[in-house]
């Protein structure tokens, strides 16, 4: 048995619509697949005050760039690196060519991963 998490649903999702060439929709399922990423791992670090900042205005630009900020101070990584694919993902997806869309997505993928690993999850048989 595998237990996904929402962003690897995201990613999922993102992959199969590349697969049948929508980049636009594919690139925004990406950049929500990296956008669930961090608000897990925000909540499994226990960032109190990116917690208090999403329920007062929600997860806005604002909020999850400061999330993106804050995780990197305690995971260090390349966190800030790979939520900036994500942005140019979402930003630009009307203009991303399937070539561009394949290199930036392996940066998503890898926060994706960081989520899961965070919460311990494994597949199970």
């Amino acid at each position: 048995m595998s237990i996904n998490i929402s962003a690897e649903i995201y990613y999922n999702e993102a992959e199969e619509l590349l697969s049948k060439g929508d980049l636009v929709q594919a690139s925004e399922k990406y950049y929500k697949a990296a956008e669930e990423s961090v608000k897990l791992l925000v909540f499994e670090n226990n960032l109190k005050d990116i917690i208090k900042e999403s329920e007062e205005y929600g997860w806005d630009s604002k909020t999850l760039n400061d999330a993106v900020t804050e995780l990197s101070y305690k995971l260090g990584d390349n966190l800030i690196d790979l939520w900036a694919s994500a942005v140019t993902l979402f930003t630009s997806r009307k203009y991303l060519d399937k070539d561009l869309i394949e290199n930036y997505k392996k940066d998503v993928k890898t926060l994706v991963e960081k989520a899961k690993q965070s919460f311990h999850l494994k597949v199970v048989e």
